[in-house]
């Protein structure tokens, strides 16, 4: 969807029928997929069974002129249909094929079957989401699925570069495991540091503080003072100066080894007004703070229409595209999604097959 966005052409090969599994899933809005189409707007989709003759000369010509094939088969299946890398290279030498699956083509793990909440649960990210006396939990989104797709766009991206240099293809490997495997950051820092586990922390950052969400006399908001500097301001601003030079709280070692405490002190003066008062003070301040804000209040929010971020396609709204690139049209309508083999006809026809 990135690279349609973006400019580039690209024609989905879905299963005769049914096509992806995605058309299935709700929520629906007057009949059609709403989650389908999200992810597919800009899309060609031509349906083809690639163990039929006529559809392998198809997809085949569909190769031979193009610069990239992702597939997200088990590792395997893609070689049983015939189409291996070392197959899809004599048709196409300078393809760039691109494989987004669980966990890779390689390893102990590579032909089992993966989902986002496995590989979230395999990965340890679920055991530092929550906090410490509730259980493991899910990330709000699926960002196995997510992260992974955005590794593949940028690994083709650059693949595509290598090409233009050497005239020659590759193959790009992308897991899903391995993506989140690189998105544990202070999990993995801790487990390298001390030999221990990161648990779950609620909403505070493990090594700064104040770096959390704090309670005010009506709703909770963010804080985020990221060194001694902005403790100061912070300080000054909720009219508790002297906060800034208690020996408790004097460097963010200390008050990270005292985050509970410092987190109490300043509940304690936020009850007296309600969030929106603090936000703007410590706002005015130069601090990083901020609303805890509901999914309509974000997509409503000024600043997403200022960038664009919600756009229409077939009259759905929809997330837009985050990569702003001067040249490259951003508009505010997209092409809709395709419905299942809307272009197949013309696409044989434009291919020879």
């Amino acid at each position: 969807m990135l690279f349609a966005d973006l400019g580039a052409r690209v024609i989905k090969v879905e299963r005769p029928g049914m096509g992806d599994d995605s058309r299935t899933f709700g929520p629906f809005l007057n009949g059609r997929s709403v989650y389908f189409d999200f992810i597919n707007r800009g899309k060609e989709s031509i349906a083809l069974d690639l163990k039929n003759d006529a559809d392998r000369r198809c997809f085949e010509a569909l190769v031979r002129k193009a610069d990239v094939v992702v597939e997200n088969f088990r590792p395997g299946t893609i070689e049983r249909l015939g189409y291996s890398y070392e197959r899809l290279k004599e048709i196409n030498s300078r393809l760039i094929l691109a494989s987004c699956t669980g966990f890779g083509q390689t390893g102990p793990m590579s032909r089992e079957r993966a989902y986002d909440t496995v590989i979230q649960g395999l990965s340890g990210i679920m055991s530092m989401t929550g906090f410490p006396e509730g259980p493991a939990t899910r990330v709000g989104t699926s960002v196995a699925d997510l992260t992974a797709g955005l590794y593949c766009f940028g690994a083709i991206s650059s693949a595509l570069f290598a090409r233009d240099k050497t005239g020659i293809g590759s193959r790009v490997d992308i897991s899903m495991f391995d993506a989140m495997i690189t998105l544990l950051e202070h999990g993995v820092m801790e487990y390298v540091a001390t030999g221990r586990p990161l648990g779950r922390l609620g909403n505070r950052h493990p090594y700064i503080a104040p770096f959390d969400t704090f309670q005010a006399n009506d709703t909770s908001f963010v804080i985020c003072a990221g060194d001694d500097e902005l403790f100061v301001s912070l300080c000054k601003a909720i009219g508790k100066p002297e906060l800034a030079f208690d020996e408790l709280f004097l460097t963010n070692e200390k008050r990270t080894l005292n985050q509970a405490l410092l987190k109490k002190t300043l509940e304690t003066v936020f009850s007296e007004h309600d969030s929106s008062y603090w936000i703007e003070r410590i706002g005015k301040a130069g601090v990083p703070c901020g609303a805890i804000q509901n999914i309509s209040e974000a997509v409503e929010h000024p600043q997403v229409r200022a960038r664009n971020m919600i756009v229409e396609s077939g009259g759905l709204r929809m997330p837009g595209n985050p990569i702003k690139i001067s040249g490259f049209a951003d508009p505010k309508d997209r092409a809709v999604a395709p419905r299942l083999d809307a272009d197949g006809l013309r696409i044989r026809r434009e291919f020879g097959a």
